[in-house]
């Protein structure tokens, strides 16, 4: 997926009328998402809840798109031509619909519901992303990991993982990356990380124990779903610091909720973050936006896309400063 904004704006931290917390209930920060076009000026539109100026990483995750459901028979769906990655991996997970995911390795993988494809763009990658004319409904996540220094500029690399469902207390768990409830994925990442759906049961409440050293991140899709002692709505996202050793999330409405909860433990690096890129400095960014532009060897080519790939926006009149999460406290 393609990131079409530049300069992030500031976002709500914290929900406002929350009432006094126990001194022994973990805090829980509600990251509100805002919409931002994808791919070009007939683009879908997506939520975006990471990066903010409030919160630019929970553990290695930088990056989180929430999409849909969207009917693709009416806005065209996703078309995102060839663009370039550099210094993170790419995690796809769809709730409905199916994509079409071409990269510079020849990997062709479809992307389909409850089945992961995670790409690695260390060094450089380029893919496109397509849904299929038979899809209708177009529904789900795109998730980037920040890659850490001593691995930033890996080889490329295309993995796919279909996880099991497990049942825990009225939820069923899909663990995508990492381990939660005794399922645990095959997937090689950088760091430690945890990505898995929850969908609760009508009314259900569930108890899961998570790694205290991880900070952790809850995403709802759908329904009302209360967070520890904190309420989040569709498209919010809820903070916890590191600390914690156990989530409880529970279903206040009539419906099954749906949920992505995402963790890992804290990514101490600075990042450059611009358009498709994450690098260290300035000088990062300008000199992958000068292989892009120069068709260079670093991205390689996507073989058989009938059309043109996308152009790297212009930079900005100023130079891109490291961003990095407020201190902890």
């Amino acid at each position: 997926m393609s990131n079409v904004e530049t300069e992030p704006a500031a976002l709500r931290c914290g929900a406002p009328g929350d009432t006094a917390r126990p001194a022994e209930a973990p805090r829980v920060d509600v990251l509100s998402a805002r919409e931002v076009p994808l791919g070009g000026p007939r683009a879908m539109l997506v939520r975006r809840t990471l990066p903010q100026r409030a919160r630019t990483l929970i553990g290695a995750w930088c990056f989180a798109d929430h999409y849909g459901p969207s009917d693709a028979t009416a806005t065209g769906g996703m078309h995102v031509a060839p663009h370039p990655h550099t210094g993170l991996q790419t995690v796809s997970w769809l709730f409905s619909g199916e994509i079409e995911h071409e990269d510079t390795l020849g990997t062709r993988a479809l992307i389909r519901p409850g089945e992961m494809n995670l790409m690695t763009g260390g060094h450089g990658i380029a893919h496109s992303e397509i849904s299929t004319r038979d899809t209708t409904v177009l529904h789900g996540v795109q998730l980037w990991v920040a890659l850490p220094e001593e691995h930033r500029n890996t080889e490329r690399d295309f993995q796919h993982h279909v996880p099991d469902a497990v049942r825990v207390d009225g939820a069923e768990i899909k663990v995508f990356l990492g381990a939660l409830a005794g399922s645990v994925s095959p997937v090689r990442t950088f760091t430690p990380l945890v990505g898995a759906e929850i969908v609760l049961e009508p009314r259900a409440t569930v108890t899961l124990a998570v790694d205290p050293a991880f900070e952790h991140g809850l995403l709802v899709d759908s329904g009302d779903v209360r967070l520890v002692d904190t309420r989040l709505r569709p498209a919010e996202l809820g903070y916890v610091p590191c600390g914690v050793d156990a989530l409880t999330l529970a279903n206040e409405s009539d419906r099954a909720a749906r949920v992505i909860l995402l963790g890992g433990p804290p990514f101490e690096e600075e990042i450059v973050m611009w358009w498709n890129f994450i690098g260290r400095s300035h000088e990062d960014i300008v000199r992958a936006r000068q292989d892009w532009e120069a068709s260079s060897d670093r991205f390689g080519v996507v073989e058989g896309y009938p059309g043109h790939r996308l152009p790297a926006p212009a930079l900005p009149n100023a130079v891109i400063m490291p961003r990095r999460n407020p201190p902890r406290g």
